[in-house]
């Protein structure tokens, strides 16, 4: 078992040096913090990732949640780790004082939530889930359902959920069939079934309180009908006591990964008893949930980073170790076996790895913070712009990337990374999932390219560029780093002129045409957004290393220098061939008729 998830080193790289967090200890919010509270909340998160979730990682998996009569049973460590996160507050870490929050910034409240994830992903669900669930009720919430709920999700007693998935429908949310009636006494009767509910029922914790969505009885069709509800798995009468309130879970799934943490199947009102609690106006809940989506969706993102991250430090652990072979120029039999890190070919698998891990990363934390800025009210609406317009890219990219990151992981182990011995198939396994959470990378493509590119006007692509090029304007001045300031540019004009070219076939109408590959260009535009990332990093490296103080670590920073330069060699060539799919006016996969499929 490897005995490194996350490097120390690199997250203080991040956060102080590329992104100086403790800036933000200006804004009065966070005036009360300091670098030194900020780095003892990431130590003591460090040691309950390393003494309370890691030393189970295997555990969860192999000991998955069993269902029984409708009852979930997990592993006892769900239920300790869930008191260690409500005792700590840090289901709420970053929400103010007064309902029990430490006002910390979202950015280190990120970096927290990937220490936790690479560690052990499965256990880190549960809170999370809970988190994004109460962060709806707090914010879209009345003063009643505030009082009635927060508390104990916050303290890790009840479980949150976000139920939005039904069968026959998955993302078409708009043709979601789950009925809300309304009965003049303050709560709607509901009907309906869903799936795919992480978290959706088991026995570590006392209720589960579900954030729903479900069309009222007369509602419009479509996604201008929607409504969001909170569904108690137990509802609290006058006298305080706990009733059954109609929810039933109907099974669970056998999954490939992700095994530690339930899917359920849940069924409301099966005996016409299952109360919903209107949250806001009727038919505004998908813009309401959107919020706990988006939330979700950088989740998901800086999940799979977390996870790619582990895998890389297991590959690096290994290589290190594991002899075999000899350098290429060596031909005597008789010579001592060398680690196989020394190999061209396993630096470059590791160094595809580190790429991947610490440019997604990097990426988690500029969109961090921007919605720590925007919550501050700086500049709100260009960091809202920015926002919107690299969710898609976090959520996916690190996924895609991450499966492949996870994949050369394994290739390093050889045939020892496909046996439960070592801890790389598993990491493969539980990544495979985060393509598909809250929505698949086509679902990201055409958010990207069909609502966020086009928004007011271009304005968030326009603030994205500016971003990017205020980086390649430093790196400019900087001798080592000239010539990648230069490709990186020439890359954003690539980037733009395969932006007016789609936009020129939405002009058309030919919107099948405009959507048909917006998976590639979600590509595409996350290549250069991590090349920026990798750029930036590099910024920082060389301006530490002209520094040279007397304790400089200069391996590190010459780490990332190479690191960043492997990224410009290997990965962003790939946009040429993007580019040139992306402009193309052949569209087979437009053209091509169903029946062509068949035998």
């Amino acid at each position: 078992m490897a005995e490194k998830f996350v490097s120390r080193r690199n997250i203080q790289f991040i956060l102080d040096e590329v992104f100086n967090v403790q800036e933000l200890t200006q804004y009065p919010y966070y005036a009360d913090h300091s670098q030194e509270t900020f780095q003892m909340i990431l130590d003591t998160a460090y040691k309950i990732a390393t003494n309370l979730m890691f030393p189970v990682l295997k555990d969860l998996d192999r000991e998955s949640p069993e269902w029984t009569d409708g009852s979930v049973k997990v592993h006892s460590a769900v239920k300790q780790y869930l008191q260690e996160m409500g005792q700590g507050g840090w289901i709420q870490a970053d929400k103010p004082y007064d309902i029990g929050g430490q006002q910390i910034p979202i950015t280190l409240k990120q970096m927290i939530n990937y220490v936790f994830a690479a560690a052990n992903y499965s256990l880190f669900a549960y809170p999370s889930l809970t988190a994004g669930a109460a962060n709806l009720i707090y914010t879209f919430g009345s003063e009643e359902m505030k009082n009635t709920y927060l508390e104990k999700m916050y303290a890790g007693e009840w479980q949150g959920t976000m139920a939005l998935t039904e069968p026959d429908v998955g993302s078409s949310l708009g043709d979601l069939a789950t009925q809300a009636e309304e009965t003049g006494q303050g709560y709607y009767l509901m009907k309906g079934t869903k799936i795919f509910i992480s978290a959706g029922n088991h026995d570590a914790v006392e209720n589960v309180i579900h954030l729903m969505l479900a069309r009222i009885k007369g509602a419009p069709a479509g996604v201008k009908g929607i409504s969001l509800f909170v569904v108690p798995k137990y509802r609290i009468n006058d006298k305080g006591e706990y009733e059954y309130n109609d929810v039933f879970c109907g099974g669970i799934e056998h999954k490939l990964g992700y095994r530690g943490c339930p899917i359920c199947q849940l069924n409301m009102g099966e005996n016409k008893d299952c109360r919903g609690f209107l949250v806001g106006i009727p038919n505004q809940g998908l813009g309401y949930m959107f919020q706990m989506m988006n939330e979700a969706r950088v989740g998901v993102g800086l999940g799979a980073a977390a996870k790619a991250t582990a895998a890389y430090y297991a590959s690096l652990e290994y290589a290190q170790q594991r002899l075999q072979g000899r350098r290429l120029s060596v031909k005597d039999p008789n010579s001592p076996m060398i680690a196989i890190i020394n190999h061209p070919d396993i630096k470059r698998m590791l160094l595809f790895q580190r790429a991947i891990v610490e440019g997604t990363l990097s990426l988690a934390m500029q969109l961090s913070i921007y919605e720590d800025l925007a919550k501050m009210g700086v500049d709100h609406e260009r960091h809202e712009l920015l926002i919107d317009l690299l969710v898609p890219i976090m959520k996916s990219y690190p996924a895609e990337m991450g499966i492949l990151s996870t994949s050369a992981a394994i290739q390093i182990h050889g045939g020892y990374g496909f046996c439960g011995d070592f801890p790389v198939e598993q990491y493969y396994r539980d990544i495979r999932i985060d393509t598909l959470h809250e929505g698949t990378t086509c679902i990201q493509g055409q958010d990207i390219l069909g609502r966020k590119v086009v928004m007011k006007q271009g304005m968030a692509f326009t603030c994205f560029q500016n971003e990017i090029n205020n980086t390649i304007n430093q790196a400019e001045k900087i001798r080592e780093l000239a010539d990648m300031a230069e490709i990186l540019q020439n890359a954003l004009q690539c980037l733009a002129e395969v932006t007016n070219s789609l936009l020129g076939l939405a002009a058309q109408g030919k919107n099948d045409e405009f959507l048909a590959d917006s998976v590639l260009y979600l590509e595409l535009i996350s290549i250069i957004a991590i090349a920026w990332q990798w750029l930036k990093q590099a910024i920082t490296a060389v301006t530490a290393l002209a520094s040279q103080p007397a304790d400089l670590d200069i391996d590190f920073y010459q780490g990332k220098i190479y690191t960043c330069k492997f990224y410009f060699d290997y990965a962003l060539p790939k946009i040429e061939g993007l580019a040139i799919r992306l402009k193309s006016s052949s569209k087979v996969t437009v053209d091509m008729p169903v029946a062509c499929f068949e035998d």
